[in-house]
């Protein structure tokens, strides 16, 4: 259950990156929506990391939130920011994510 929440809290992380590339693309009262969907999802992110650091290791649980959050932040800046998809980014994203399931390999929880 708290590799569950650990993945969860990861893709909060992915949804507060996300709202700073929107709210730095807009202006007005749109870019203060999207600022308040970058506290909202910062806020359940760090709470539902918490939550899963009570039981894993947290050198582990933080490699795997941010490995979560840094490989989606890539997914959504190439659907979505229109971010380049290179071979070298493409290659290292996927050594990230073998990073990540590594590590829930060899954790002890």
């Amino acid at each position: 259950m708290n590799w569950i929440l650990l993945v969860i809290a990861g893709l909060f992380e992915v949804g507060f990156a996300s709202c700073l590339g929107k709210a730095k693309e807009t202006t007005g009262i749109i870019s203060t929506y999207w600022m308040v969907g970058f506290f909202v999802c910062l806020s359940i992110s760090m709470f539902l990391l918490y939550k899963a650091t009570q039981v894993l290791p947290i050198g582990t649980a933080y490699a795997v939130w941010t490995g979560v959050g840094a490989v989606g932040s890539v997914v959504v800046g190439i659907l979505v920011f229109k971010e380049p998809a290179t071979f070298w980014r493409i290659f290292f994203l996927v050594t990230l994510i073998a990073s990540i399931v590594g590590l829930k390999f060899v954790s002890s929880h």
